[in-house]
Parts: structure tokens; C-alpha cells; sequence
């Protein structure tokens, strides 16, 4: 598509800043107008990167759940874990994504969990692989602001 999504958003924000709000009274309309447009300029970023965020996501959660799998004693959560460490995505579509996020999220908290029953320094050395896979995420999806 051309433009793409990303380019027809921050056109749109932009029209909107600089055309339709400063002609609205000093109110809720022009507020809520100029919320919507960072919201734009927001989701604009978002459709641009969201797919390889997200994708990244889940393969760091898979590489950390296989590595962390011969650790874990419960036969039922070891099996868990293996079968989602050699899982793919079925497709790129952030739908898709976030169905397979959702799942391996869930998956890294019982991980999580069995390992901070443990107490040993293999389970603390895990948690601590863990929490760097989490804080990674956060950081990818840390929103930039518009000019920033």
C-alpha cells in the first residue's frame, strides 16, 4: 500500500495538530482532539514495529524456556517447556502474535514460579535469565515520543 499505514497516520496527526486544533476553543474538544493525535502518531509507531517486537518476544521466551527446561522436576511443566521451546508462530499477523505471546508468557510465569519454590542456584541463575528476557521486552516496547 502507498502511502503505507504509518505514513497516512502521522499525516493525519499532523493535519489535526496543526489545522483542526488550534481552531477549537480552549476546551475539551481541542484536549481530546490533540490526545488523538499523539494517540496516532502512537499508533503509527506501533504498526511500523509491532510485528518484530512481538516476534522477537517469542523467540527470546522459547530460547529461555528450552534452556531452563532440564532444570525444572515437574514432568508435566518440563514437557510444557520443551514443546513450546521448538514452537513456531503460525503467522505474522499480530493477532497470531499475540495468541503465541500469550501462551509462552504463561508458560515463562509457571517457569518462574516452579523455580522460585526450588531455591537452588541453578533455579536464582534461571529467574535471573528470566527477568532479562522481561526486561527486554519492556524496553522494545517502550513508546518513543513523536519528535523524541
Amino acid at each position: 500500500m502507498k502511502p503505507e499505514v504509518d505514513q497516512i497516520l502521522g499525516i493525519s496527526a499532523g493535519q489535526l495538530m496543526t489545522s483542526l486544533v488550534p481552531l477549537l476553543p480552549n476546551s475539551y474538544a481541542q484536549g481530546s482532539s490533540a490526545v488523538l493525535s499523539f494517540m496516532m502518531l502512537f499508533a503509527a509507531q506501533e504498526y511500523e514495529r509491532g510485528a518484530e517486537i512481538r516476534a522477537t518476544d517469542n523467540a527470546e521466551m522459547r530460547m529461555v524456556l528450552g534452556l531452563l527446561a532440564p532444570i525444572v522436576d515437574d514432568a508435566e511443566l518440563k514437557k510444557k517447556l520443551e514443546d513450546a521451546a521448538i514452537s513456531t508462530d503460525p503467522s505474522l499477523l499480530i493477532s497470531k502474535l499475540n495468541q503465541s505471546n500469550a501462551h509462552l508468557r504463561a508458560l515463562l510465569i509457571a517457569l518462574h514460579t516452579h523455580l522460585e519454590s526450588q531455591g537452588s542456584d541453578a533455579a536464582r541463575a534461571g529467574e535471573r535469565r528470566i527477568w532479562d528476557v522481561l526486561k527486554a521486552s519492556a524496553a522494545r516496547r517502550l513508546l518513543n515520543p513523536p519528535g523524541g
